[in-house]
């Protein structure tokens, strides 16, 4: 997979269409959830994106500290449903830590976790915060990493 790392302004429209198409394909189609994905924040965000032979598989949007969160924060993982046998949602989180050490100097990242998932963000070094609750219907957890 090729990862690139781009600014809102730097997204081609078809990156953008791209990336918009398939979080919808994920979070409101496969996950069934009605809920503002198109939320005003992308324009504030890094995109990581993961290609796979010129189509997207893999996605994520970081924010700089009190863009998203008090913290730096990470968002809207996801890779493409056939591609996930691959470990693509690793290499995504990592280019994603990565960009936010990069670009913001950042020395904690928050995310908000889908609780299924706490156990694929230990493994990158999120540790729980919080207590469980509902965020568009999804339960979440918040969690962070020193970095």
């Amino acid at each position: 997979m090729e990862i690139e790392v781009k600014t809102y302004d730097e997204l081609t429209k078809r990156e953008l269409y791209e990336l918009l198409r398939l979080r919808s394909a994920v979070f409101v189609v496969e996950q069934d959830c009605v809920y503002p994905d198109i939320d005003g924040k992308d324009e504030r965000a890094l995109h990581i994106l993961g290609w796979e032979d010129d189509i997207l598989v893999a996605y994520a949007r970081c924010f700089k500290a009190s863009d998203y969160f008090d913290e730096a924060a990470i968002g809207r993982v996801l890779v493409r449903e056939n591609y996930r046998k691959f470990g693509y949602g690793h290499q995504i989180t990592k280019a994603a830590i990565k960009a936010i050490k990069t670009k913001y100097k950042a020395d904690k990242i928050k995310i908000s976790a889908q609780t299924y998932l706490v156990i694929f963000y230990e493994s990158h070094g999120f540790k729980t915060i919080g207590d469980r609750y509902l965020e568009d219907g999804i339960p979440h957890i918040a969690m962070v990493k020193a970095l």
